[in-house]
């Protein structure tokens, strides 16, 4: 039975653009199922039907409905572990995960000041203290797994993860930004920007036409 994910704009929905590039990156197959987001009654309705949140992405796995991203990511990791969404030691395992729990749970100010938006013109624009602390702890978790692991390959744990999925929308948000860099974290930017799976997913929400006035404000 073929997996379904469902999410929503590719251009704007950083939550469905985690587990969609890690299952393209495990080569794990699935059905694409897109729902617009803030369209109305009767798509929120769409998505109630699929996830008690009614919130994207979710995953649809037979009777089985897992929501919420990271979960997802944990439940693919159990049911393909194949695909090797998380390292294989159990140092940069726990490590991994980790620092894929704290971008789960934290980096509010980036969020909130620095919406993903595909198509927002390449421009910086004035943070927060809140904002520029997030960017800073980014920028030192990214740092730190590539003197860790940067020999293994050119991701967080040298072979592309899970954990590169979860901070894959934060890419976005530095360079959508304008955000000023270390030239090793400008290094692991350009590695996940040519990822395919990274570069499938941003040619996709590049082509979409739908504008959503609230994430259009700067």
């Amino acid at each position: 039975m073929t997996l379904k994910l469902v999410i929503g704009n590719k251009n704007y929905s950083s939550w469905s653009m985690r587990p969609w590039v890690a299952m393209k990156a495990g080569g794990i197959a699935f059905e694409e199922i897109f729902i617009p987001l803030y369209t109305g009654p009767a798509d929120k309705q769409r998505l109630l039907d699929v996830s008690p949140a009614g919130k994207v992405p979710a995953l649809i796995d037979g009777d089985v409905t897992v929501w919420d991203s990271l979960s997802i990511v944990e439940y693919l990791a159990e049911r393909f572990p194949e695909a090797r969404l998380w390292p294989d030691a159990r140092e940069a395992r726990a490590h991994a995960r980790s620092i894929s729990a704290e971008m789960h749970s934290g980096f509010a100010a980036l969020r909130n000041e620095c919406g993903m938006n595909l198509h927002r013109p390449v421009k910086a624009k004035p943070l927060s203290e809140a904002a520029r602390a997030d960017i800073a702890r980014v920028q030192e978790i990214w740092t730190d797994c590539r003197a860790r692991y940067g020999a293994q390959g050119p991701y967080l744990f040298g072979a592309f993860s899970a954990a590169d999925a979860m901070y894959a929308p934060v890419v976005h948000r530095f360079r959508i930004y304008a955000i000023d860099v270390s030239p090793a974290v400008r290094d692991y930017m350009a590695a996940m920007m040519s990822q395919p799976a990274f570069a499938e997913w941003t040619a996709a929400g590049l082509a979409e036409t739908i504008v959503i006035e609230r994430f259009e404000t700067d």
